[in-house]
């Protein structure tokens, strides 16, 4: 970036990273234990998320076996209390639980988490949005179980009238319901239908164990059923079992008629083995899924291990994969992974024996398909990357696979936190696509790219690691039949400059680069601050010979950028103006940045008082 100065000292740098939300920079949490309460404080300098809805948060680790009961109770009176939990190391991804109100009075927190297996958890206490700051309490307690009614019983072809009323028993989540209880043998089909004209019925079924109870299957609108309930269920083992007659909302009350019939019968399980491509067809005639959808079942012998992979395609309808054990417990589901409206799963098989792929649409529909079995040898150790390093690659059939069936080659390096690293991958021969993660056994997305060089099908990705550690970089084709040649371009941006100053006034002279930051979707920008008084009318003028000037007004917190006010053509078709009232005494941000990814060149701004 180039520039100069008329009338005021400036300049034009970067002010916001590449993060997507939700991905954060690393704290080292503090340790608790079940039945602690401790007083905290959210304060300036604190660990906080990066990107749009950044925010600043305290976490706590704790030791938790499976099945054991956990409540987090975050009060605060100084900001709305948010509680989210993870599983340690797996903080950059989607929570395990989240909780905003659940505390009742207004805005405190209850969460409510069972863990599935024993480990080390994470508990985060942060605002609902924004970066707020302020005093709390965190309370961490062992729930006892919730009290679990005695059973009605229900035969298989009996049915039951029953009323949800005040009083009732509740789940742990507070929503009232009715037990019933019957027998079944282990691989017996049963239909379960939950009627009621008073409310949305919901139905499940389980099984108690250790006096809880353990869902198995449920369902709220079974096919052909309206808003009633309707579930076919496979026994996995003989033994005792029950069905929860409840409310979508949980808490409506009135009538309602429980019935239980023989299920349909299953789908004749065909043998498929592994390395072999099947077709078949769906119609009215097929056999039904446990969800009432025509399907057909196939059996294959597999060992613990494994990793297999299988895919459905289909030109009549949307396809949809199910794999379970021999007992047909679910292991796995897949309905758009194979690309257009077509189902791909990847799954390692945990034990030697037979397993059950079902084929089926993803809503009650009908037509012909093909069904693949694969055995899928395990990604390769990824190749070292250096910074500077330019590779060229050839991706080709019998490499490396992802799970949605696209051939990869995978590219490790290490990096520190807030460093801004950059990927361009070219190819003649496919629609590029790159990938960032975590280094770790099983591949975990932080960020990707399409067409971010906006050169065609060549993907640029640019991406700041959210903490010290080793990263894999995957190059592959956007589309599973991709493969040829590509070169990987990879280099080191440094770190996020922070923003320059600029008077009322001047004018700004500058240029726009590919070295410049970037957005949130991929649009290079230079940031320049500047202070107004509350009610201040100001004028911003953005001309540009190179592309189609865009400037864009905000509040800077902490680095995360809050737009206010933007313009793109009020001036001429490519050229901006944008007249702004600030809205109180303060310091703001204007970016001078194109309309689209991939546009760069020399732009004039100019901030002054509206005539």
């Amino acid at each position: 970036m180039r520039h100069s100065e008329y009338g005021a000292l400036f300049a034009a740098v970067s002010a916001i990273a590449l993060l997507s939300s939700g991905v954060v920079f690393a704290q080292t949490p503090t340790d608790i234990r079940i039945g602690a309460e401790v007083r905290g404080r959210l304060e300036e300098g604190d660990a906080r998320t990066r990107g749009g809805d950044a925010y600043r948060y305290d976490d706590y680790r704790v030791q938790l076996r499976a099945g054991q009961r956990l409540q987090a109770e975050l009060r605060s009176s100084d900001f709305d209390a948010y509680l989210e939990a993870y599983a340690e190391g797996r903080t950059s991804g989607d929570s395990l639980a989240s909780d905003d109100d659940g505390a009742g009075s207004g805005t405190n927190a209850r969460l409510r988490f069972t863990p599935e297996s024993d480990g080390v958890y994470i508990v985060r206490a942060r605002p609902f949005s924004g970066l707020e700051t302020g005093a709390y309490t965190l309370a961490l307690s062992e729930r006892v179980a919730p009290r679990q009614p005695r059973p009605g019983r229900i035969s298989i072809g009996g049915d039951v009238s029953g009323r949800l009323a005040s009083g009732d028993a509740e789940d742990e989540d507070g929503a009232r319901f009715d037990a019933y209880a019957f027998r079944a043998n282990a691989g017996d089909r049963v239909a379960i239908l939950l009627e009621s004209d008073a409310f949305d019925p919901l139905v499940r079924v389980g099984r108690m164990v250790n006096g809880g109870f353990v869902q198995a299957a449920q369902n709220d609108d079974g096919a052909g059923k309206g808003l009633n309930s309707y579930l076919v269920f496979t026994a996995p083992q003989a033994g005792e079992y029950v069905i929860q007659a409840a409310s979508v909302s949980g808490d409506a009350e009135g009538d309602y008629r429980l019935s239980l019939e023989q299920g349909p019968p299953a789908p004749q399980a065909r043998s498929i083995a592994i390395g072999e491509e099947v077709s078949g067809r769906l119609d009215e005639d097929s056999a039904q899924s446990d969800s009432g959808a025509p399907a057909d079942l196939y059996r294959f012998t597999g060992r613990a291990g494994q990793r297999v992979a299988i895919s459905l395609k289909a030109d009549d309808f949307d396809s949809f994969l199910e794999l379970f054990d021999a007992n047909h417990n679910s292991l796995a589901t897949d309905d758009d992974s194979g690309g257009e409206l077509n189902a791909r799963l990847t799954f390692v098989l945990p034990d030697d024996g037979d397993y059950l792929i079902e084929a089926r649409g993803f809503s009650d529909a009908t037509g012909a398909y093909d069904l693949k079995l694969d055995e899928v040898a395990p990604p390769p150790p990824p190749t070292a990357i250096s910074f500077g390093q330019t590779v060229q690659g050839d991706l080709k059939e019998g490499g490396a696979t992802d799970d949605a069936g696209r051939l990869f080659d995978g590219y490790a390096f290490s990096g520190i936190e807030g460093q801004r690293v950059q990927a361009i991958m070219r190819s003649g021969d496919f629609d590029a696509l790159l990938q960032i993660g975590k280094a770790g056994e099983e591949f975990e997305e932080l960020a990707s790219d399409d067409d971010g060089l906006r050169q065609g099908t060549d993907a640029r990705l640019t991406f700041t690691l959210p903490e010290d550690g080793d990263y894999i970089l995957r190059a592959l084709p956007y589309s599973g039949e991709g493969k040829g040649l590509y070169s990987l371009e990879f280099a080191d941006r440094g770190p996020e400059p922070g923003p320059g100053s600029l008077l009322v006034g001047s004018t700004a002279r500058g240029s726009l680069s590919e070295a410049d930051a970037m957005n949130d979707e991929g649009v290079s920008f230079d940031a320049y601050t500047f202070k107004a008084k509350a009610d201040e009318k100001l004028r911003f003028t953005m001309i540009s010979p190179a592309f189609d000037a865009f400037v864009e007004v905000g509040e800077d917190k902490d680095g995360d950028f809050r737009s206010l006010a933007e313009d793109d053509d009020s001036l001429s078709d490519t050229h901006a103006r944008l007249d702004w009232t600030a809205p109180r005494d303060g310091t703001y941000v204007v970016r001078a940045r194109s309309f689209a990814p991939g546009s760069t060149g020399d732009y004039v701004l100019t901030v002054e008082r509206q005539p």
